[in-house]
């Protein structure tokens, strides 16, 4: 979605995700809870760094992790350029904040199933590849996820239907999190969807006349 890509970074640098309709429905979420300033923010697997940076326009002490060194140089690009702070960490999920505590915690991880899992995703397509039923990250944060949450606090984490949000839901339940799809959108199939269609429909992930993936926004709540 290049205008929304425009309208919300300056600069993405060659292999990082650049902001899309995944990213602008996790944006809305982001902006229906409103965090208040001084409110410690975690955006994990942050790519361009568009979600680290909305919430440090709500005035959000916003941490932002990701694995990709090129990803690190462009959140630290954006944020000067915005003159916005935001602390940044290279590295993998939540390795670079343990220890730490949030009131709120945003995740857009790769989600895509893939054909070919048998060595993991490589180059640019670390951030769209999750093996094979795309829960490869999904599952981590879903277990790891809600020890970082402090009383009261929010995770955040957009998916396809494609990887199960029902697995998402239940896992976030049995960890004691009050958890729903709090956001919905259908979108046109991209680059990636149409070159797999054929493999996604032989695994009965997609309906044999299905041209839209749907988008889900889970919100789980740490209520005590």
């Amino acid at each position: 979605m290049p205008g929304y890509s425009r309208r919300v970074i300056a600069l993405i640098l060659p292999g990082v995700y650049a902001p899309q309709e995944d990213t602008e429905l996790l944006t809305e979420s982001l902006r229906a809870e409103a965090p208040a300033p001084g409110s410690q923010v975690l955006d994990v697997g942050t790519g361009s760094g568009a979600l680290a940076l909305e919430a440090a326009r709500h005035g959000a002490e916003v941490t932002a992790v990701d694995v990709s060194r090129r990803a690190v140089w462009t959140v630290r690009a954006n944020a000067w350029l915005s003159r916005l702070p935001v602390r940044i960490r290279r590295g993998n999920l939540f390795g670079p904040v343990r220890g730490r505590t949030f009131d709120l915690i945003l995740a857009n991880p790769p989600y895509v199933p893939a054909p070919d899992a048998r060595h993991g995703p490589r180059g640019r397509s670390r951030a769209w590849d999750a093996g094979r039923d795309g829960r490869l990250l999904l599952d981590r944060i879903c277990r790891d996820a809600p020890a970082l949450l402090r009383p009261g606090g929010v995770l955040l984490i957009v998916h396809s239907a494609l990887s199960d949000p029902d697995r998402t839901l239940r896992l976030l339940r049995t960890a004691g999190l009050k958890a729903s799809v709090v956001r919905r959108r259908r979108i046109p199939f991209g680059p990636v969807l149409r070159s797999r269609e054929d493999w996604l429909r032989r695994r009965g992930l997609l309906e044999p006349a299905a041209r839209m993936e749907e988008l889900v926004v889970v919100r789980a709540e740490r209520t005590y």
